[in-house]
Order: C-alpha cells, then sequence, then structure tokens
C-alpha cells in the first residue's frame, strides 16, 4: 500500500466544506464531486462514527457494486477516517480473499482547516501501486469539483 495526499483550498467556511464534501444536507453534492470516479457515484449508509458506509456506483454493464467501508473516526468540521472493509459485488459482500488483496483496512482521510475564510481539505488515500497513477489523476479533479460545487453553489 501507498498513502497519497492531496490538498485543495476553497473560499468557504469549514462547516459549509465538511456539509457538501459529505453530502450530509444534501447527497448530491457528494455525487457531484465523486462522479470524477464514477457518474454513478452515490453512498449508503451513515457518517456517524462507527457505522457501515457502502460507497456504490454501477460499472460499464449497469452492474451495482462498491466498497464496503467504516466510519472510523469522524470529528465534525475537522477530521474523518474512513476504513476500507470490503467489496459489494453482485449483491455479496466480500470481506476476505484475493479481490480484497491488500486493500483491506486501508484508510481515506479528510482533514479540514479553516484560515481566514479559506478552507484547506487534505484528502489521505491508502493505494494499490497499481492505482496510483489513476488517483494521482482523479483526486486533483475530483477536489476542484468540490471547490465549484461549494464556491459557486453548484
Amino acid at each position: 500500500m501507498k498513502r497519497l495526499q492531496f490538498s485543495k483550498d476553497i473560499e468557504a467556511p469549514v462547516e459549509k466544506v465538511y456539509e457538501t464534501m459529505l453530502g450530509l444536507k444534501d447527497i448530491s453534492t457528494y455525487e457531484k464531486w465523486t462522479a470524477e470516479f464514477n457518474p454513478t457515484s452515490t453512498y449508503e449508509g451513515s457518517w456517524k462514527e462507527g457505522s457501515t458506509i457502502y460507497f456504490l456506483g454501477e460499472d460499464e454493464n449497469g452492474k451495482r457494486g462498491g466498497m464496503i467501508s467504516e466510519i472510523e473516526e469522524n470529528i465534525p468540521f475537522r477530521f474523518v477516517s474512513i476504513r476500507f472493509k470490503g467489496l459489494l459485488k453482485d449483491g455479496k459482500e466480500i470481506l476476505e480473499g484475493p479481490e480484497i488483496g491488500n486493500w483491506k483496512d486501508g484508510n481515506e482521510n479528510y482533514l479540514f482547516s479553516e484560515h481566514a475564510g479559506i478552507t484547506t481539505v487534505i484528502v489521505e488515500v491508502d493505494t494499490a501501486q497499481g492505482y496510483v497513477d489513476y488517483f494521482k489523476e482523479v483526486w486533483p479533479k475530483a477536489l476542484e469539483s468540490l471547490r465549484k460545487i461549494v464556491e459557486n453553489h453548484e
């Protein structure tokens, strides 16, 4: 596993950035910025600490699947830590085996800090070597989409 880090400054209060990124008031704000990863991206579950959350989307054949994760920590407006637990594939939860590989127990962390009306979002993501280039390309696009949504009220 390799840990990657990405950041973005957003001209908005930290509360607004946090709520928009997680889709707390309107799930469509989460779906819009994560569309950079998958146009059908959504989630089911809760951002509450200790909760299971499913990050879902459809593949090129229209089959629904995604990641099963746990909200390891959630300090509102400051920090969210998501731990990968498994996959949802063909309606089945896969929590062990080669498909999970070295992704299991990897983290995705969101850090938020505000200074003088600018909120900095830092994303740390553990990834398998084969996905490093993909994430280096897509995460900056996703964070730019988040910035536009927050700043332009899209």
